[in-house]
């Protein structure tokens, strides 16, 4: 378990401490080029440690099964994986290296009108599914710190673009909202879902279906019990 918390710990820090507050400092010694090579190697080794971590941790529960929990994390999961086609888009401002990539005005349609963080928010449903379905330490430690990190990336980011397309990204941060659907609510924004492409959707299930087959290959189907 010693090795769970580690690899939990470095991810947060990698995540929360290295590439916010001690950013600026590492990009002035390793160039900007330099320091996200470096971030993305050390991202990589982190999630491998957790993921191996995560198999060899002993099973801790700390709470039993809650109400409807396949059901409950399945619906979030789904949403999730089509969150995450939608955000693979080379028109997503906040998608890694996106501000040296994205020119013009940004725009505010599409999957953008529910939430301009729709990779992060995908990370964010995947990782409260899997902790409100599994009820032990390991997953707490692994499903914790991917969501705490998810969370934290949004502000991080937007604070980010702010600084490297200034009015551009204002518009954007005017139009959008972090939370789905509160620019809509707040009447910043109106839902179209004409603009969704549905083979995003297609493949978002896809990719669910595929998920929930790998998990009985690797002897964790959630289907189980």
């Amino acid at each position: 378990m010693l090795s769970m918390a580690l690899a939990a710990l470095f991810w947060i820090a990698l995540h929360v401490l290295i590439a916010g507050p001690f950013r600026s400092a590492l990009v002035a010694r390793l160039g900007e080029r330099g320091f996200r090579g470096a971030f993305s190697l050390l991202s990589a080794a982190g999630l491998v440690w957790l993921i191996f971590a995560y198999r060899r941790a002993d099973f801790v529960p700390l709470w039993g099964p809650l109400p409807g929990a396949l059901a409950i994390a399945g619906v979030l999961v789904l949403i999730a994986f089509v969150l995450l086609v939608f955000s693979i888009a080379p028109r997503n401002p906040t998608l890694a290296g996106a501000d040296l990539l994205v020119t013009g005005e940004l725009s505010a349609t599409g999957i953008f009108r529910i939430t301009r963080h729709p990779g992060l928010c995908a990370f964010a449903l995947w990782a409260a599914a899997h902790l409100y379905a599994n009820g032990d330490i390991a997953s707490v430690l692994l499903f914790g710190a991917i969501l705490l990190t998810a969370l934290n990336g949004m502000p991080s980011i937007d604070r980010k673009r702010q600084r490297s397309m200034g009015a551009r990204w204002e518009a954007f941060d005017a139009r959008t909202s972090r939370l789905p659907f509160a620019a809509i609510l707040a009447g910043r924004n109106e839902l179209r879902l004409g603009e969704l492409s549905l083979w995003r959707v297609a493949l978002g299930v896809l990719l669910f279906f595929v998920a929930l087959y790998l998990h009985g290959v690797l002897g964790v189907s959630p289907l189980a019990g």
